[in-house]
């Protein structure tokens, strides 16, 4: 393992071939005013452009920047698992690639965690995206926050600094989708955060497509809470009550009125209650498909390749 810096910044890479530059170059300015005690390392997660070839050239001219290139697409958190255990840092610093963070907000956050902090996130008021965009982000982390125990602003992003004992405990999490932001909540620690501006995209468009969007939200709420089982649980009470009460209104019916034959009301009942029925299996098996991930006790990631690292782990 390389010596340890006083600043280590964490970004994972994907399509970026145009941005990789400039990034760097901005992180290296603005990291210099705080000290030259430093290391890049940029987590190239198996891009479909030339994002390695420019990384391994960085990495080839400049020795504080780091290489990994992972085997397959593992995705943006897995990225960060990957960089931020090879981080030797006292203060880790963890920011996208896309630029819509500006990396002159790293003075701030090394500001803020010297104050006596262990975490500090950033939270970003408005949003350069469209109308549509914010308020379904809106409601997406509602839904999430509700069906996960967690109380996350939607506002937090993942551009962050943390320091060597959060980092460490963080790294310890074993779980097999570790997601960064919520991980960083549980483990708890002095947290703080810093007001930001969040800026367009530099180019192209955002990697996260819905069906992602959908799989990041059933990971979130199935790893971090059985509260969808609970859900579940209080629903099917719930229907027992009712069709308790439904079965007094029948005898009712029968003794006094004599039983009326109901198919449509049958066929309604039949269909609704199958589909409790099989939305609860569903359920169940999503929770015992991460049971069955979790005890593969596979690497959250394997590197392909690495550039001024002394070691190849995979995690």
């Amino acid at each position: 393992m390389s010596k340890s810096s006083y600043i280590s910044i964490v970004s994972p890479v994907y399509n970026a071939e145009n941005i990789i530059l400039k990034l760097v170059n901005k992180l290296e300015f603005y990291t210099k005013k705080i000290t030259n005690d430093y290391e890049i390392i940029l987590v190239e997660d198996c891009s479909s452009d030339s994002s390695w070839n420019v990384i391994t050239d960085l990495c080839k001219k400049n020795h504080k920047v780091k290489g990994i290139k992972l085997s397959r697409n593992f995705g943006q958190h897995r990225a960060i698992c990957a960089g931020t255990e090879i981080s030797t840092g006292e203060y880790t610093i963890i920011i996208d690639c896309d630029l819509q963070h500006d990396p002159k907000y790293i003075i701030d956050l090394h500001e803020k965690i010297k104050e006596g902090y262990d975490i500090v996130l950033t939270r970003t008021k408005t949003r350069c995206h469209s109308f549509f965009k914010n308020m379904s982000a809106y409601f997406y982390y509602k839904l999430m926050n509700f069906l996960s125990d967690y109380n996350m602003d939607p506002n937090i992003g993942s551009f962050s600094v943390l320091s060597r004992k959060a980092l460490h405990t963080f790294n310890q999490l074993k779980d097999c989708d570790k997601l960064y932001l919520w991980a960083i909540n549980w483990i708890g620690f002095n947290q703080s955060t810093i007001n930001i501006k969040h800026n367009q995209r530099h180019e192209g468009i955002s990697s996260y497509s819905i069906s992602k969007l959908i799989n990041h939200a059933l990971n979130v709420t199935i790893s971090n809470s059985d509260r969808g089982l609970k859900i579940m649980v209080l629903l099917g009470f719930f229907i027992s009550l009712f069709a308790s009460f439904l079965f007094i209104v029948i005898l009712f019916q029968y003794f006094y009125y004599g039983l009326l034959e109901g198919w449509t009301s049958l066929m309604i009942s039949i269909t609704f209650f199958s589909g409790i029925i099989l939305t609860s299996i569903g359920i169940l098996g999503l929770y015992i498909s991460k049971i069955f991930e979790q005890t593969k006790n596979r690497p959250r990631y394997i590197i392909q390749e690495s550039l001024n690292l002394s070691s190849n782990k995979n995690g």
